[in-house]
């Protein structure tokens, strides 16, 4: 099953389980709450969109899985194993392969932590969000932060590379308050922290609140102070900035979320999973059914559970080429862009506003890469824009 990977370009599989406990007010993931779950059924549906999928669309040797969710880790262990051993089956897994697994820091998920690690995860991202008490209700999180350090702690214990997500710039929060959350945080932290803007999402009951004048989203100034302070916090720390949101010490990246960033190739697996998958050198963007009842009804009677499958223009792989790689530190190197686009980097951007972006400081076009700078990925929004006008 496992194999020294014969090609320079990673590979991976993303697997989404579509339920949770409860449903928080932010969230607008493809989640659901659910009564009862046929576990088999579901284990059962899983391995065949894996078996369709390895035999219609082009692959190799993989090198990450992430289970997303949803709330993944309240998937049986068996079933995490199974598919671990499928997509080795089928691809193979690299020697370093990186299988990681999303958690609640509930006492229930991570008393699980132990059969995950046997079947086959070495990975662990915790969904924390925050460490007050107050934070977390308000959040409609499902624990205290007792029970989230506490499951920090178990998950230092059982895996070497274990990460965890907070939320901030929150309604009311201050950079004092920050400040002094994120020194706890960085006490219990390993190698990575995720730690994102809370943003008020079409759909969610915090925007139908926002939409009422019930919940007040944090001043822009002040958001944009609290993301310098994190920058420079974590990179004292350690632990610089390697995506937007994402900090690690150098080698302890995600190297599933680096597939995405940098462009790579991945399929995926379950309802509402979304993949980048190549057929004789045409890239395609393919996206499985959302609700759960249907996706599994297709996958019984067809094998699989997509909605779409769409070859993507040049234009398309323009796009998604420059929102993807200028969030990271690294950029996108003109090598890249010119086998993924075929012309150089610099034909294909507005040249004003690239021009303007280089003069201020804002990106830096250097030793054959495109990046965006500190202060740029803190205006990147307005930054690809312009690029792309």
């Amino acid at each position: 099953m496992f194999r020294v990977s014969n090609t320079m370009e990673p590979f991976g599989i993303y697997v989404h389980w579509p339920f949770c406990l409860s449903k928080c007010p932010y969230c607008d993931f493809n989640s659901h709450v659910r009564d009862q779950i046929d576990q088999d059924r579901w284990c059962r549906a899983m391995l065949r969109e894996i078996k369709h999928t390895a035999n219609h669309w082009d692959g190799a040797t993989v090198t990450s899985i992430f289970f997303g969710g949803g709330t993944p880790s309240l998937m049986p262990p068996k079933t995490i194993s199974a598919v671990v051993e499928k997509v080795g089956e089928y691809w193979g897994l690299d020697q370093k392969v990186e299988i990681t697994v999303e958690a609640n820091p509930t006492s229930v998920e991570s008393g699980r932590f132990a059969e995950l690690k046997n079947a086959g995860v070495n990975r662990i991202s915790l969904g924390v969000q925050a460490l007050d008490n107050d934070v977390l209700s308000f959040l409609g999180r499902g624990h205290s932060v007792t029970e989230a350090i506490a499951a920090i702690e178990i998950a230092a214990t059982h895996f070497e590379r274990y990460s965890f997500d907070l939320i901030y710039a929150r309604p009311g929060q201050t950079l004092l308050d920050w400040h002094q959350e994120l020194d706890s945080a960085l006490a219990l932290a390993g190698s990575h922290l995720s730690l994102y803007q809370l943003t008020i999402e079409r759909g969610t009951p915090f925007y139908g609140l926002w939409q009422q004048g019930r919940l007040t989203q944090l001043d822009e100034n002040q958001a944009a102070e609290m993301y310098e302070f994190t920058q420079e916090r974590l990179s004292d720390a350690g632990l610089p900035g390697y995506e937007i949101s994402n900090h690690a010490t150098p080698g302890s990246e995600c190297q599933h979320n680096l597939l995405y960033w940098h462009y790579g190739n991945y399929a995926g697996v379950g309802p509402g999973a979304h993949a980048r998958l190549k057929k004789d050198n045409q890239k395609y963007a393919l996206e499985r059914r959302k609700l759960p009842e249907r996706w599994l009804q297709m996958v019984e009677t067809e094998g699989h559970g997509t909605r779409q499958a769409e070859a993507l223009n040049t234009n398309d792989r323009l796009v998604e080429l420059v929102l993807m790689g200028l969030r990271t530190h690294r950029g996108i190197p003109h090598a890249q862009f010119l086998s993924e686009i075929g012309k150089p980097i610099e034909s294909c951007l507005d040249n004003e506003a690239l021009n303007a972006f280089l003069a201020n400081n804002l990106l830096a076009n250097e030793k054959g890469v495109l990046r965006a700078t500190a202060s740029g990925r803190a205006r990147l929004n307005a930054i690809t824009e312009s690029l792309l006008a």
